[in-house]
C-alpha cells in the first residue's frame, strides 16, 4: 500500500487553507493510501499489447448544419413560454 503520512495530510490542508479535525485527517489519510494504492494498481498494468484508443467506438459525432429557418407559427412556440409579452419570450431581468 501507498505510502502517506498524517503530516503530509495536513501540509496539503494548510496549502489548501483547509482545517481539518483529528478525525478528518485520519479519514482523508486512509482515503489517499487508497487512492494510491488504486493509482499503483493501475500503472502495474501491462497494456503492451492493447491499441491506444481514445474512445469505446469508432462512432464520432454527426452535427446538423447550423441553418436559420423561419418558424411560422409564432403562437404554437410562444406555448412553450412560461410568460410572453408582445408575442415574445418573457424572462427575468438578469443585469440590474
Amino acid at each position: 500500500m501507498a505510502d502517506i503520512s498524517q503530516d503530509e495530510i495536513v501540509h496539503i490542508a494548510k496549502l489548501a487553507m483547509l482545517n481539518l479535525t483529528e478525525s478528518e485527517i485520519e479519514g482523508y489519510t486512509k482515503d489517499m493510501k487508497d487512492i494510491l494504492a488504486y493509482a499503483e494498481m493501475i500503472n502495474r498494468l501491462d497494456t503492451d499489447n492493447i491499441d491506444e484508443t481514445i474512445g469505446a467506438t469508432e462512432q464520432k459525432n454527426v452535427f446538423r448544419k447550423d441553418e436559420i429557418v423561419n418558424f411560422e407559427n409564432r403562437e404554437l412556440l410562444l406555448q412553450n413560454a412560461p410568460s410572453q409579452d408582445e408575442g415574445m419570450f418573457r424572462i427575468p431581468k438578469v443585469i440590474q
